[in-house]
């Protein structure tokens, strides 16, 4: 079983083997962790996303990472929050298990997460949190990669939620 672990600082500084991107339909930046991957990746990720014809919700595609620490970027596109009965807790889900499909494809022994859709996208982040440790978990017991998962976290109180989560299993 991988190592989940949570990590409080910015993703795009982060030596794994590859970042999440929490995208919009588009690929092409937007805000918060989207804008930030684009700008520290440098012009070639943008390149790369526009080849891809964008993404559908609670999928992920790959590109390479260019000058980030991250040798591979996978971009998935999370559900915007409309009270829960829209199956968004499925496609957030979704988020999850194809990006770790994606890293595995690639080899990735390392991979960190964002809080996806808990920005603009407005997913309760406690909600959220727990799709994400329980969707990593289940989908590791079938697969061998990747080893360590980082949830990454950039304030104390996401922290928090993550690190309950983590201890309580």
């Amino acid at each position: 079983m991988a190592d989940l672990l949570v990590w409080q600082g910015d993703i795009t500084t982060l030596s794994v083997d590859a970042i999440v991107n929490a995208a919009n339909h588009t690929l092409l930046g937007g805000g918060g962790v989207d804008g930030a991957i684009h700008k520290a990746a440098g012009p070639q990720l943008l390149s790369a996303c526009r080849r891809l014809n964008g993404c559908q919700t609670g999928e992920a595609k790959i590109t390479p990472g260019y000058q980030l620490p991250a040798k591979w970027v996978i971009h998935t596109v999370g559900p915007i929050w409309q009270g829960g009965d829209q199956h968004e807790p499925q496609s957030l889900a979704d988020c999850y298990r194809h990006s770790l499909m994606q890293a595995e494809d690639v080899g990735a022994r390392t991979i960190a997460f964002p809080g996806i859709s808990t920005g603009v996208y407005g997913f309760p982040k406690q909600q959220a949190a727990e799709i994400a440790v329980a969707t990593v978990r289940h989908t590791l017991e079938a697969q061998a990669l990747p080893e360590k998962v980082y949830f990454v976290c950039f304030s104390d109180s996401d922290t928090e939620i993550y690190q309950r989560l983590l201890r309580m299993n």
